[in-house]
């Protein structure tokens, strides 16, 4: 690092107290890069300037731009954190999170028209046409309007009624009873208009509050002996209900809470917050934080820098993780919202599943950026907080052992580049050194092979030049003993873990030196493993199971007068299949090294006895 005041930082940090306390970090021209909070000053400061290149690199380049630092005493960790909030909000420092989220604003639309439809549009027209709204999330207003549009079976089609009654059949919405059908012309217009009533309640009050509404009018009807209405109005509460009970997205048994759920890529990280309020999902807001070193650290970090700028702060915060200091962090929202704010980590139920969802959302807005799918994205980083890696695992490597028989003991190597197959990367390997059946030892005659020509400067290979991310071995902790000892003496610090498969053969947990992590509840994560280990084992039996054929064919070849086991392994090298070998005539088979006219003749004739 080209910073020549790290002795200086250095020595000016080993003399701060050990007391919590606030540090302001400054460029050359005096203005504030940084502030951070410390439970002792004297430790926290002084690790930025200890084994510095180290760092990861967000904090490597904040390093090198501190040209001094200020630091204030509090008299508690506490203080500390409302000192850095107040102050962070203050300055705006550029390493610090910045949020910014410039979306516009989303309106629902209801049409004006003798049958009016409900749709979700981004302005005001001045048209007669009814608005509700602003929301700042267009992903709010698109799952209400479809929810509502579906539970009360209203039409979504391009027709136009009255106009178009009994033109053309009735669409598919009609069949799969989507829709009301209100193109068959047996709808009157009073019917609509009662429905849309309904469903512009169901937006305005939430499910609950429309159920009830529903259920009163249903027994009313009841005991006016109107048994037909009665029923469409049953029919529409269980639509709402069903909708209710499979669609997290509209609807928490939780009145006020924020979710709150973090997703990485390798150049990026984004921060999710959806909104409940009275049971109903009112907003999503999203906001890129740039590349993240410490994932805990900048969930702490975002939470605080989020809640210091706004008033509307809920009774309850779930988070994807834990973050530091959780019950100093609630106080410190407690007191600033003026009631007690709980900050919860679930693990299950539908409180989890929300947070999943935030997250699979945040993995989507990445996937923007990143040109990949959300699933992609969301599955790196499922695996990177499964596994305790520093980022998501960009570029990974997996190896297979396969056999038929002792003869023909092979290892495969497969790469996955951001979550997709490199195929141009795969490579085989044919067991040399190892006798017999041994797939610790196979495995390790792999390895040791793969990461020798990854350090050895004379041969490049575009599959041996690069450092793996992630390692990933077929088989369970003994593999993974196994392995991670010869890597560690290589030089070789990419994380192993091993891929463990059920009675079934299908992929059940993930392996360590130590046991094994459970990865069936994981589904992202799950399902990127299991691809890979059966892309792994696929190529691997493929290459055994065709030196085996070569194997007997080669035998087979033998069996000819004038063919022995170096003319018959020759005759392979040169015609590469066995396919190529029947294809061949004499003269070309006498092109062959050490095979000579008479002796390919006779050949010939052997392998086409049968034609």
């Amino acid at each position: 690092m080209d910073n020549p005041r790290l002795p200086y930082l250095a020595e000016k940090a080993h003399k701060l107290p050990l007391r919590p306390g606030v540090y302001i970090m400054k460029n050359r021209a005096g203005d504030i890069i940084y502030i951070g909070k410390a439970k002792a000053l004297k430790n926290r400061v002084s690790s930025y300037f200890r084994a510095v290149e180290k760092h990861l690199p967000k904090v490597y380049q904040m390093v090198s731009h501190v040209h001094d630092f200020d630091y204030i005493v509090t008299d508690s960790e506490f203080e500390a954190l409302v000192l850095e909030c107040s102050m962070i909000k203050l300055h705006s420092p550029k390493y610090n999170i910045l949020l910014k989220d410039d979306k516009g604003y989303s309106y629902i639309k209801v049409s004006k028209e003798p049958y009016p439809r409900i749709r979700h549009v981004f302005q005001r027209e001045d048209d007669g046409a009814t608005y509700i709204g602003p929301y700042i999330s267009s992903f709010v207003v698109n799952e209400t309007v479809d929810e509502v549009n579906r539970a009360f079976l209203l039409p979504t089609c391009t027709r136009r009624f009255p106009q178009e009654f009994g033109k053309g059949r009735p669409c598919l919405n009609f069949h799969i009873k989507q829709c009301m059908g209100v193109c068959r012309g047996r709808v009157s217009q009073e019917e609509y208009a009662e429905v849309l009533e309904q469903a512009l309640e169901y937006i305005r009050g939430g499910g609950a509050q429309s159920v009830e509404l529903l259920t009163r009018r249903m027994n009313e009807c009841a005991e006016k002996m109107q048994f037909e209405k009665a029923a469409q109005l049953r029919d529409r509460i269980k639509a709402i209900s069903r909708i209710s009970e499979s669609q997290k997205v509209v609807f928490s048994k939780v009145a006020n809470q924020d979710i709150i759920a973090l997703a990485r890529s390798e150049q990026d990280t984004c921060a999710v917050v959806l909104k409940f309020r009275g049971e109903r999902l009112v907003d999503k807001q999203d906001f890129l934080l740039g590349a993240v070193d410490d994932l805990d650290g900048a969930r702490l970090e975002f939470l605080l820098r989020y809640y210091t700028t706004r008033e509307d702060i809920p009774k309850r915060v779930q988070l994807d993780g834990e973050i530091e200091d959780i019950d100093i962090a609630a106080q410190l929202l407690s007191e600033q919202a003026g009631h007690r704010v709980e900050i919860r980590v679930p693990q299950r139920g539908e409180q989890q599943k929300l947070v999943e969802m935030a997250r699979a959302n945040a993995a989507e807005r990445l996937s923007q950026k990143a040109e990949r799918t959300g699933r992609e994205v969301a599955a790196l980083d499922e695996l990177a907080r499964l596994l305790g890696l520093s980022k998501p695992p960009a570029y990974i490597e997996a190896y297979d052992i396969s056999n038929i028989g002792s003869d023909t003991v092979v290892g495969g190597m497969v790469v996955f580049e951001n979550g997709r197959p490199k195929r141009a990367c795969y490579r085989k390997f044919t067991i040399k050194t190892v006798q017999g059946t041994d797939d610790y030892a196979s495995m390790s005659e792999v390895l040791s092979r793969r990461f020798g020509r990854y350090f050895d400067e004379t041969q490049k290979d575009e599959a041996f030049d690069r450092m793996p991310d992630l390692i990933l071995l077929d088989g369970g902790k003994g593999h993974v003993s196994t392995i991670v000892p010869l890597l560690a003496s290589m030089g070789v610090s990419a994380p192993v873990f091993g891929m463990v498969k059920d009675d079934r053969h299908r992929t059940r947990a993930i392996a360590e030196s130590g046991g094994e992590i459970a990865i069936n509840s994981h589904r992202s994560a799950f399902t990127l493993v299991s691809t890979i280990q059966d892309e792994v084992h696929r190529f691997s039996i493929t290459f055994s199971r065709a030196r085996h054929q070569k194997s007997a064919f080669e035998s087979t070849l033998t069996q000819c007068e004038g063919i022995g086991e170096k003319r018959a392994a020759e005759i392979f090298r040169h015609f590469k299949t066995i396919k190529a070998i029947r294809a061949a005539t004499p003269d070309q088979l006498a092109e062959v090294k050490g095979v000579s006219k008479p002796a390919a003749r006779k050949l010939y004739d052997f392998l086409h006895a049968e034609d």
